[in-house]
């Protein structure tokens, strides 16, 4: 089986019905692997197979699953707040079971990580949210041990501190985080640079993007994101903190655009980029 190097570059992309063409758009801009996202109206019966025959015949190798759940909105903060993850009481149950469904999907295709936005965490640990968050990712871990895969908890919608806390809190060795160092900034979490810094025991995944802080004259609104370089994480010194760190996985770009075709161009770019800094630091 064909080993992956350390800080490998990669691509998070969408799931399409062509698995084939979509897996040969990220192999044109030169990348062998990457972390795949599941829609919410996607069909997972039958699925499996359909992208492991895919994946096989290209020869590209996906690090993650990631799940997204009916109803969230990123519109701004407070939608956020509302929408997203496991915190919506009324929509919970739901996307535990969608969540569980996409750990055997991912065993189905031998990816040892799944991951997702688990909401907005409350800061106090007394809030009743924030026990009842516990417990299911506890389930959701417990459940993806059995397949041996890491369960990552996407970063930005709390500030490190808290998110460390809650990990620690949760006490499954495999819950992990996948940090995307843009979000930190996307949500006015906190320096990336620092809150890598703090999860980084945690750390089994990053996303490579970039963002622009939230406007100061726009409150609850989220900042805006930029091709990779050109917002405010500063991606060389990133790459450095990775490298003090001791990370080895891979390194996912992510570009979340409408337009399809600009999408990629952006992907490339920052594969380009991604490959003269992982070159020198």
């Amino acid at each position: 089986m064909r080993v992956l190097n350390d800080l490998e570059i990669g691509v998070m992309f969408w799931a399409e019905p062509e698995a084939t063409a979509l897996i040969r758009r990220a192999k044109a801009a030169g990348l062998r692997c990457g972390q795949l996202g599941i829609p919410p109206d996607m069909q997972l019966e039958g699925a499996a197979e359909r992208w492991r025959q895919a994946l096989d015949a290209e020869d590209f190798i996906l690090v993650t699953v990631f799940a997204a759940f009916g109803g969230e909105s990123y519109a701004d903060i407070p939608t956020v707040r509302r929408t997203v993850g496991f915190v919506p009481r009324e929509s919970r149950a739901a996307r535990v079971s969608r969540m569980l469904e996409i750990s055997e999907f991912a065993a189905a295709l031998g990816v040892g990580s799944i991951a997702c936005h688990i909401g907005c965490i409350p800061e106090d640990p007394s809030d009743p949210d924030y026990s009842e968050i516990v417990d299911v990712v506890r389930r959701i871990a417990d459940h993806a041990g059995r397949h041996g895969q890491t369960f990552a908890l996407e970063t930005g919608q709390e500030p490190a501190r808290v998110l460390r806390g809650f990990i620690e809190d949760v006490e499954r060795p495999n819950v992990r985080v996948n940090f995307d160092p843009a979000n930190m900034i996307l949500y006015g979490a906190g320096d990336p640079i620092e809150a890598f810094r703090e999860l980084s025991p945690y750390v089994v995944s990053v996303h490579a993007k970039d963002g622009d802080w939230p406007p100061e004259d726009r409150p609850g609104a989220l900042g805006q994101e930029q091709p990779l370089g050109e917002g405010a994480v500063g991606i060389e010194r990133f790459i450095k903190a990775l490298r003090e760190a001791g990370y080895r996985g891979t390194l996912n770009i992510e570009r979340e655009l409408d337009d399809p075709e600009q999408k990629w161009r952006d992907v490339a770019a920052a594969a380009r980029l991604l490959r003269s800094l992982v070159a020198v630091s």
